[in-house]
């Protein structure tokens, strides 16, 4: 599966962004998909997670409440929705994608496939 992000951008503390990961192929729906962060001199950390039929979704503690993760099997897209933003979600953001595993995991080595980053960036 190939992953394509998109809808990155500069938004003020508060303000939110929404997230699109375009994938490519037939078996979507095979696949659990994740979204990733990495600042710079950090590592990659888990944001969100959801399962193949979008039923179960995983946060990370410090964006519970504030972003939702989401999938459409018919349009083969997977959606993060961040709101309250932070200067601390400041990140490149990636969209992963894995069959091998059929529930959700927050950990990045059990991901496959990796879309290109898309940048965030929140001003205080």
């Amino acid at each position: 599966v190939q992953l394509q992000a998109s809808g990155g951008g500069l938004v003020q503390a508060g303000g939110s962004l929404r997230l699109s990961c375009a994938a490519s192929g037939r078996t979507f729906s095979r696949y659990r998909m994740g979204w990733f962060r990495q600042a710079p001199g950090k590592e990659r950390e888990i944001v969100a997670a959801i399962n193949r039929s979008g039923g179960a979704t995983y946060y990370a503690d410090s964006v519970k409440g504030r972003f939702t993760i989401s999938r459409d099997n018919a349009k083969n897209m997977v959606y993060l929705q961040m709101n309250s933003l932070k200067p601390e979600d400041t990140a490149a953001y990636y969209c992963a994608a894995d069959a091998s595993y059929s529930n959700i995991s927050p950990d990045k080595r059990t991901y496959g496939y990796w879309g290109q980053g898309t940048q965030v960036t929140v001003s205080s």
